[in-house]
């Protein structure tokens, strides 16, 4: 696999007083576009944007735990701006949220 094919993750954590509803409303809003899905029991939304890239979100406690997948490290960070532009929106009453990223990593490595 060359290095252009090498996916890369990275993790992140929303600080929200809401996470399951922010999630479920996600899942509902990408899910016109997107095969999006929600697990009820495990307060996961899974959001495949395309065959490369992929977002996951748990709810925990005090937050939204995000793992992000990308084909590359700028998309990697663009991909970021997206969901925390569109976590911010459904959670109006707290925006903007904090996020806190792990840099993105070479899953491969």
């Amino acid at each position: 696999m060359s290095e252009a094919d090498t996916p890369v993750t990275a993790t992140g954590f929303a600080k929200c007083e809401k996470p399951e509803r922010y999630i479920k409303q996600l899942v509902s809003h990408w899910g016109h576009k997107y095969a999006t899905t929600y697990d009820e029991g495990d307060g996961m939304g899974a959001f495949p944007f395309s065959d490369t890239e992929t977002a996951v979100m748990t709810a925990r406690p005090g937050g939204i735990a995000i793992t992000l997948v990308t084909g590359d490290a700028a998309r990697n960070v663009h991909m970021r701006g997206v969901l925390e532009r569109h976590i911010d929106r459904f959670a109006f009453r707290e925006a903007p949220l904090t996020y806190e990223w792990k840099a993105p990593e070479d899953s491969g490595q």
